[in-house]
Parts: structure tokens; sequence; C-alpha cells
């Protein structure tokens, strides 16, 4: 058990410094890149989720950031998201490291690493390809392919809806299909999983500072729902939020 939390420490290390290293050199990149006509270096970090949850069963942290180094026609992209259940284990929790280049005005394509490595279940690598960017009247979506012995597909779509200038009420759905059976996670395949959420927010110091509450309900289908069922897990499951995202 300690050489697994070893492992899994250097891993993320490892993760961590691939993609916030080439931040570091960001002033002096910029300077070089913008003498030979090349659009200048930027970078950033936000959070997409960053919230406390509760539900009937238990309560939890759960966060998704991501943080981005490049310019307009190449980005190194390192994205992070979890759960970590309060006085337990990280339920969740998932590292992905790409190289993002435009594919048309709105979308970008990318090609990358992945990790999901939570507590009590083996670690789990793969080769992600895909797109993400802005389909039409606005709605951002990501689709990708996860690669490796236990392969899968995942999809995301979320849509800001402007109340006011700064009143945002966002709904967002999340879906994870399995191609091959893992039982050693209850996942087979075929047997989605499925996230759906709702979130009011305000923008309190412009893009930058923004708290907000909400819901978020998940469950699994399928074969994946019939395993969870045999090992004493709930397939469905609501939580209410409030948390903060921060824009750097």
């Amino acid at each position: 058990m300690g050489a697994y939390f070893k492992e899994n420490k250097i891993m993320n290390k490892l993760l961590l410094g691939m993609a916030f290293g080439p931040l570091l050199a960001l002033p002096f990149a910029s300077a070089a890149v913008a003498e030979v006509g090349v659009s200048p270096t930027v970078w950033g970090v936000r959070t997409d989720k960053l919230e406390y949850r509760v539900g009937d069963d238990n309560k939890s942290l759960a966060w998704e950031l991501q943080a981005w180094a490049g310019n307009d026609e190449l980005r190194l992209v390192f994205l992070s998201e979890g759960v970590k259940i309060e006085g337990g284990d990280f339920e969740e929790m998932e590292h992905q490291i790409r190289l993002q280049k435009p594919v048309t005005d709105f979308f970008d394509g990318f090609v990358g690493l992945a990790a999901s490595t939570p507590d009590g279940v083996p670690e789990r690598y793969y080769g992600t390809f895909g797109v993400t960017g802005l389909a039409p009247q606005w709605f951002e979506v990501e689709a990708a392919v996860y690669v490796s012995d236990f392969s899968y597909v995942g999809a995301e779509v979320e849509y800001e809806g402007l109340l006011t200038n700064r009143l945002i009420l966002t709904p967002s759905i999340e879906l994870s299909v399995p191609l091959v059976d893992d039982p050693e996670r209850d996942t087979a395949a075929g047997g989605a999983s499925l996230g759906l959420g709702l979130r009011l927010g305000y923008d309190l110091i412009g893009r930058n500072v923004s708290p907000y509450i909400g819901v978020n309900y998940e469950r699994v289908f399928g074969g994946t729902a019939d395993l969870r069922r045999n090992s004493g897990e709930a397939t469905e499951e609501l939580t209410g939020v409030i948390g903060v995202n921060f824009t750097f």
C-alpha cells in the first residue's frame, strides 16, 4: 500500500511539473516570439468547478481546473479533476496533459496523456485525442477518445446563460461510455455514466472571482449499474453544491 501511494504522488508531481514548468519561462519566451512575428505566448489558470457537495450519504470536495501556456497556434494544457470524500478517500482523481491546436475557427484538436488514480482501485493510464471548442449558439463542447486496455469515450456540453451582466446560469452534461469491461472498477462495456449539473453564479470581480450555488446529479446505466448494485454501491446520487471559480 505504501508503494501505491508513493507511485501515485510521483505521478502527480511529474504531471504538475510538465504542466507548470513551461509557465516559468513565459516572461522570456513572449519577448522572443514577438521579435520574429509569432503570436505572443500567453498563460492562464482557471477553475471550472471548485465546490463543496452535500448529499444524503456523504459530503465531498470536488474540483475541475486547467492551466495552459502557448500561443494562437499551439498550447500545452494541463487538466485536473477529482472528488474527495470528507474524512475519506479520493473517490475520483484524473490528470491530463495535452497539446492543443486550432483545426477550425471555433474548434481545437488535441492529443495527450491521461491518468486516473483514485484511491482503492487500480490505476489507469490512457492516450487521448479529441476536439474542444464552441458549437453553434455558443455551447462549449468537448469530445474525446481515451485509448488503453480499458478504452472509453467521453463528451461534455456546457452553456453559460446570462441572466444579467453578472448573474449566470450554467447547465452542463457529461457522458462517459466504456468500450470494454473493467470489473476491478465495477465498469461494464456500454454501461454509461451520466452527470448533469445546474449552477447559478455571480461574477463578483469581473470573471476572475465567481461564487455559485447549484445541484449535481450522477447516474450509471446498464452493466455498470448492475456491477455497482452487486457491490452494494449506489447507482445514482443527487447533491447540492456551493463553490467559487477563479480565473488568473
